[in-house]
């Protein structure tokens, strides 16, 4: 592993599947920050139905990703859903652009977009596929450079369509941008992605629908993503406050938010392979437990920022912590349910969507008591308990 490329981003199945999660990425980077725009300023969306909206697509790809993952376990098979789902995202895109109606934009919020969404899962899944029976190490190793792909976009994506439309009086060619990027996805994993053998891959002992449920939300499981859902909604967190702290009390302008973000999404590729690299020197809770330090040390020293310079000066503690909690969480809740790659990706999703509604109850439990820069200090305490979590039930042995 002296080489720059180690061997195992040779497996055409681990190249396609980065290629693909870039492009997926992509879509979701071209219109997620100008999502809200869209759909409450061009649309007329109220507030409340935007929040509602969000809400239940949220719900919705949660479920879609644990029944898919299930029934890819089922056939032993991934391209297949994969295929599907990427056409769920050019119509959910496409129709947007083509048709812009409060309608339109609901349908596509509520139904079409959360199942393309679960491609995420699906991703990870046939990837971790491909991986059984390499070593830990390597297989941190590939998580974590699949990951980087997804952070590369959000590097490259908005400033990119924010340059394309910064003269345009609409926002909807973002979701044309999406619909492209939707189109290449599909026909990376149609034309290049290795095609699968069901019977060599299908799980053993199938599962029910509400089987595959239950083991979701089995103590043994459930307790251990609710531990990673306090670690990572201190991300969600730091997403709400950064503007706010950066424009408030650090007294800097706006354009320094998307510089500093720009920054920290940087240093996250850069530091995914470093934590990859850390990770087969040591176990995946360890590394988590570090990551979660460093990122806890950093929203503690955000809440005390007071000048342009304080922010500027976390981007490197941040970018490190952030690279953590964002790749190191894939392989720890995929070995929660080990023999079942697209049941334990699927808990990526059921991740997401827990640290999302954690991270809105923080954030309305400390606005309500101290302000942003306490709310930055009550989210690194969340971290923190989810953390003592963690290592309650597995800082005493090595997860195998």
């Amino acid at each position: 592993m002296t080489r720059f490329l180690p061997d195992i981003f040779r497996n055409p199945t681990i190249r396609v599947s980065m290629l693909s999660i870039f492009a997926f990425g992509f879509s979701g980077a071209a219109t997620s920050p100008y999502q809200s725009v869209i759909g409450m300023r061009e649309l007329g969306l109220s507030n409340n139905l935007y929040s509602a909206l969000i809400f239940a697509a949220a719900a919705v790809n949660v479920t879609v990703s644990i029944l898919l993952g299930n029934l890819a376990d089922r056939l032993g098979e991934y391209r297949l859903l994969m295929l599907t789902v990427a056409v769920f995202g050019i119509f959910g895109y496409g129709a947007v652009y083509l048709f812009p109606a409060q309608a339109t934009f609901i349908v596509s919020a509520l139904l079409l977009l959360p199942i393309y969404n679960a491609l995420n899962s699906l991703l990870f899944a046939n990837v971790r596929a491909t991986t059984n029976g390499m070593a830990r190490g390597d297989v941190a190793t590939v998580n974590s450079g699949v990951r980087a792909m997804i952070s590369l976009s959000w590097v490259l994506v908005p400033g990119f369509v924010g340059v394309l439309l910064a003269r345009s009086t609409s926002m909807l060619p973002a979701y044309l941008f999406a619909t492209l990027a939707c189109m290449v996805c599909l026909g990376l994993i149609a034309a290049f992605l290795p095609r699968q053998s069901g019977t060599d891959k299908a799980a053993t002992r199938h599962l029910s629908y509400l089987a595959a449920l239950a083991e979701v939300i089995s103590p043994r499981v459930f307790i251990r993503v609710i531990g990673v859902s306090l670690i990572s909604s201190t991300l969600h967190v730091n997403g709400a406050i950064l503007p706010l702290i950066v424009t408030g009390s650090a007294h800097a302008a706006v354009g320094d938010v998307g510089i500093v973000v720009g920054i920290v999404a940087l240093l996250e590729v850069v530091f995914i392979v470093v934590w990859a690299r850390a990770q087969r020197i040591m176990n995946h809770v360890t590394a988590l437990a570090i990551g979660t330090i460093i990122y806890v040390v950093y929203l503690v020293l955000l809440g005390f920022a007071s000048a342009p310079w304080h922010v500027y000066a976390l981007t490197l503690i941040s970018g490190i912590g952030a690279a953590a909690l964002i790749s190191i969480p894939i392989t720890y809740l995929q070995d929660l349910i080990v023999e079942r790659p697209g049941l334990g990706s699927a808990l990526i999703s059921v991740n997401i969507f827990l640290s999302a509604g954690l991270s809105a109850l923080l954030f309305a439990i400390g606005t309500g008591l101290s302000g942003y820069s306490g709310t930055a200090i009550i989210g690194a305490g969340a971290g923190l308990s989810g953390l003592f979590l963690l290592l309650f039930f597995d800082g005493a042995k090595r997860r195998r």
